[in-house]
């Protein structure tokens, strides 16, 4: 038996640290001790502020299974080293250091086939990237860039940087960025990007326009404001793509559909990461993207835009931090 120390969002804006005890593992299942998790700032809002819809976390991770109600353990970056493992389980697994898809805790149970070995050459608080990472490949795997496009990024949180790093390494003509956050636009401009704009100033249209010269043949929408659509679709030229990788939650999108988008022929994308977008199935799957995710950690090393560290008993500080201070942090980290 272990005791372990797992966080619940109980009710709007309130999390609270649970101590349970875990049963000995099964014949096919190994112990995990974590090391650190990583906060997402996007969804776990939205479950922090009671802003999700009736639907499961997530139909295709088993520990985020269950329909978003409260009480509610969630989260799906945790990195930690194997502590014991059943008789059926190869004796390799014992001691390493893994990947897991699961909420926020200290010790969790779970088969070898749902764990993911870090590579020797990853750290823990780095490794606690990859869906991050993962939801970055996908994101321009649908977008498909071609040489010389024009990208317009919108968003520079975690997921933003990630995949504005990836397009950086395309032969893009021009790649901009916007985000209402000074932190994250200064982040964004040490990537190298044409420029970081602020959405909220009033030459933001013209400023991106004269930028793209005159649009973007993609835009690629993370900021999780819904009203940034329009802006996407203001500033994206004819027959162009958007790619929208925001998660809204209960929020409405009000899109301004009786302009340019009427004359524009423009796609409106819906990218997930759960998923493979069918035109890549035949050659793709999620053994091999995962692949192409930890190689870009080892490029990008993510580690530095962790802004904060707080121990598991401290989360109730660090959501609300992100709550009434989101300026101020990119990426949010637990540690045990």
């Amino acid at each position: 038996m272990t005791r372990r120390r797992s966080l619940y969002f109980t009710s709007l804006r309130q999390v609270e640290v649970r101590q349970e005890t875990l049963p000995d593992p099964a014949p096919d299942e190994a112990l995990v001790e974590t090391i650190c998790s990583a906060i997402s700032p996007g969804t776990e809002m939205l479950v922090y502020r009671g802003e999700f819809p009736n639907v499961p976390a997530d139909s295709h991770i088993e520990s985020l299974s269950k329909v978003f109600s409260y009480p509610l353990s969630y989260g799906y970056a945790c990195v930690g080293r194997i502590k014991e493992i059943g008789e059926q389980v190869n004796q390799e697994w014992e001691g390493r250091l893994v990947f897991s898809f699961h909420p926020h805790c200290s010790h969790f149970l779970a088969k070898p086939e749902s764990l993911l070995s870090v590579p020797e050459n990853v750290q823990p608080e780095t490794a606690v990237f990859l869906p991050n990472m993962e939801t970055a490949v996908n994101l321009v795997q649908d977008a498909a860039p071609v040489l010389g496009e024009r990208a317009m990024v919108f968003g520079q949180g975690i997921v933003g940087l990630l995949t504005a790093s990836l397009l950086k390494e395309f032969p893009l003509d021009a790649l901009v960025t916007a985000d209402r956050y000074s932190l994250r636009r200064e982040a964004s401009l040490d990537l190298g990007v044409k420029a970081c704009l602020d959405p909220g100033d009033s030459d933001f249209h013209p400023s991106a326009k004269s930028l793209l010269n005159p649009d973007a043949d993609f835009s690629i929408e993370l900021s999780g404001s819904p009203a940034a659509l329009n802006d996407a679709i203001t500033l994206t030229g004819f027959n162009g793509r958007i790619v929208i990788g925001s998660w809204y939650g209960q929020k409405p999108a009000h899109l301004d559909l009786g302009g340019s988008f009427h004359r524009s022929r423009l796609k409106l994308i819906s990218s997930q990461v759960s998923t493979i977008t069918p035109e890549l199935t035949g050659r793709w799957d999620k053994t091999r993207r995962f692949a192409v995710a930890w190689d870009a950690i080892r490029r990008i090393q993510p580690q530095k835009w962790i802004t904060h560290r707080f121990s598991l008993e401290q989360a109730k500080e660090a959501y609300q931090l992100l709550d009434k201070s989101p300026a101020e942090a990119i990426q949010v980290m637990l540690t045990y």
